[in-house]
């Protein structure tokens, strides 16, 4: 944290007069607190790994399935998702939108940076207390498997909640200024106790309030430069306490149920799957390879990252985990080639939001399941608009390349090709060893990541002979670090999504788009923009679970085909998910790339032009979704 006191700093044009002993007594607090967590969040992820690998031998191997494996992982995985957040928050790599904040003044930005802190500390401290109730009450439940009181894995949230006030309030008591950070304090605070005194008058509003908080609380912290799970959750906190008599404990639940969804296990799995090909050499030959084809060739590997996406996924049932394990591998290389960091993060975005439709997708399973349409339709019809929107995005990226200098880079000959094709194959076949585990049911989607894992480590101590045991930690601890900034934003848009469903905002839409004039043209025109509006920020499968019951009945009444409306509002969710400022999975890009988000928001607008432009076609012509049925 030592590097963060300094920007601050010297931001504010000040130099720090302290006494030596106060920052250092706080230094050394802060390193053995945070050593304290990092050691137990890499060891879960070494356990989560272990445990899910035994269920794979255990049930396809030996036959005899560990009934226990998913409920131990579940639990432990909610303390690694805290714990990993606690992680990110001392190491300040909690995802914050910082393009407002750059361009005001260095007294500013230092002031902005602690009003930040501040504010996720407000956060923090409101919700500490419902989350103790909540592990309470989680308490009187026993698991079915191990037969154990449920607050073991309750505990995590009000544990995580206190380690990342812990870290807050050390940060503001090490930094320079104490005048501006006593400044910081009572802005906050005077905020909050504004919105809490407009109390009485929040409440005759309505849904009203839900651009008050949803918009305008959201998108000011957002602005503001607060940490983007931080943002959420003040506007989600506000909206229930102040404008609803449902008990501040129920944020906590659903907190809980969108940070333990059983797929995004696969999460910090393929998080460190990623690093792992990278450190063992897999990352290398594999680009050595795809460079030979295409490295020759104006913006060739970012045609690469586009076609890596459409292969690898639906293998992991989650995008930010696609992502975690196509741009390790692609984007040092990119950059060093000349790539803009905020370009490469931008199209990694971009690349998320084109493949949701392809199977095996969690999206389509969810659809299937609520509305009653074939799954297997579903999977045929959702491979050909990925390759719609993917020559879209090419077709961009050919346009902005168009004129980039290729004269220092040599096209590799055929023999070249060969060799590095027969070096790279142990990792080139890395994608497929995983999507054939998933295909032919040898391995769930979660599990499937363990495999992969344990592939990539043979593959490098017995194939590339590299694997650095000094870097394990440190990658261990990343990962924890990354999934959880990544799943904390994903727990508190999860929040948000649920008080749109109580608020009768679902009912309201589906209403109206029922009464529509124009027929099909015009419901697909405003599907298009509402579950695009939606995508920002609500994840795919609550948003489908809500709306599709509601959705689909009006879409067969309209004359629209079921695979094709479906096709047609996944891409929809799909933008309004990888689109900034509100784009949850915009963040997770941006955290992944470790790019800071305002480098990527200018180019990302021309992807999301071409991502518009191939969704439109697809939705004139349902052929593109039907014709193979």
């Amino acid at each position: 944290m030592a590097h963060v006191e300094v920007e601050v700093t010297e931001a504010a044009g000040e130099v720090a007069v302290q006494s030596p002993r106060r920052p250092s007594l706080l230094a050394s607090l802060e390193r053995v607190l945070g050593l304290a967590v990092e050691i137990p969040a890499a060891t879960l992820v070494v356990a989560e790994i272990a445990i899910l690998f035994a269920g794979v031998v255990a049930r396809y191997g030996l036959h005899r399935p560990l009934i226990w494996s998913d409920e131990l992982a579940s639990i432990l995985f909610l303390w690694l998702a805290m714990l990993g957040a606690a992680v990110a928050f001392r190491r300040s790599e909690h995802m914050r939108m910082t393009a407002v904040v750059a361009s005001a003044g260095p007294a500013m930005r230092a002031y902005l940076d602690l009003v930040a802190t501040a504010a996720a500390l407000a956060f923090l401290a409101l919700i500490v207390w419902p989350s103790w109730d909540y592990a309470y009450e989680e308490s009187f439940i026993i698991t079915p498997a191990l037969q154990i009181p449920n607050i073991w894995r309750a505990a995590a949230l009000p544990a995580g909640i206190c380690l990342m006030a812990a870290f807050a309030l050390l940060r503001l008591l090490r930094a320079a200024d104490v005048r501006m950070v006593l400044t910081a304090v009572i802005s906050v605070a005077v905020v909050v106790g504004l919105f809490w005194l407009a109390q009485p008058y929040l409440r005759p509003l309505g849904n009203l309030n839900l651009v008050i908080f949803f918009v305008g609380v959201a998108g000011f912290c957002v602005f503001a430069g607060v940490p983007i799970a931080f943002g959420f959750g003040l506007a989600i906190f506000g909206y229930l306490a102040l404008t609803t008599r449902t008990p501040v404990m129920v944020l906590i639940g659903r907190m809980d149920e969108g940070m333990s969804h059983l797929i995004l296990l696969s999460v910090p799995l393929f998080v460190f799957l990623g690093l792992l090909i990278e450190m063992t050499g897999m990352a290398r030959a594999m680009v050595a390879f795809l460079a030979s084809l295409l490295g020759h060739v104006r913006g060739g590997l970012h045609y690469v990252l586009v076609g890596a996406m459409y292969l690898v996924s639906g293998i992991s049932g989650a995008k930010a985990a696609d992502m975690a394990a196509v741009a390790p591998v692609l984007f040092p290389e990119m950059k060093q080639r000349g790539a803009r960091p905020g370009d490469l993060v931008a199209l990694l975005a971009a690349t998320g939001a084109q493949t949701e439709t392809i199977p095996p997708s969690l999206v389509l399973i969810t659809i299937g399941s609520v509305t009653g349409v074939s799954i297997a339709a579903l999977f045929t019809g959702g491979l050909l608009p990925g390759v719609v929107l993917a020559i879209t995005l090419c077709m961009l990226v050919w346009w902005r390349y168009r004129h980039e200098d290729m004269s220092h880079v040599r096209r590799a000959t055929g023999g070249e090709i060969g060799r590095t094709f027969i070096v790279a194959l142990p990792a080139l076949a890395l994608p497929f060893v995983i999507r054939y585990a998933v295909v032919e049911g040898i391995a769930t989607a979660t599990e499937v990541s363990t495999i992969g894992i344990v592939y990539g480590a043979l593959v490098g101590l017995l194939v590339y002979r590299r694997f650095d045991w000094r870097r394990l930690f440190p990658m261990l601890v990343e990962t924890a670090a990354l999934s959880g900034a990544i799943l904390l934003i994903i727990g508190t848009a999860t929040g948000m999504a649920w008080g749109l469903t109580q608020s009768g905002f679902s009912r309201s839409l589906a209403a109206a788009m029922t009464g529509l004039p124009g027929g099909a043209a015009t419901f697909i025109a405003v599907s298009i923009l509402a579950f695009t509006i939606l995508g920002s920020v609500l994840e795919g499968i609550p948003a489908i679970v809500l709306f599709g019951p509601l959705l689909f009945p009006i879409a067969r009444a309209v004359g629209v085909h079921e695979v094709h409306y479906a096709m047609v509002i996944i891409l929809a969710m799909g933008i309004g998910l990888f689109a900034p400022p509100f784009g949850v999975g915009y963040y997770a890009a941006c955290a992944i790339g470790r790019v800071d988000p305002a480098e990527g928001i200018r180019p990302i607008w021309g992807y999301l032009l071409a991502l518009l432009v191939g969704l439109i076609i697809v939705a004139i012509f349902p052929w593109i979704s039907i014709g193979f049925l």
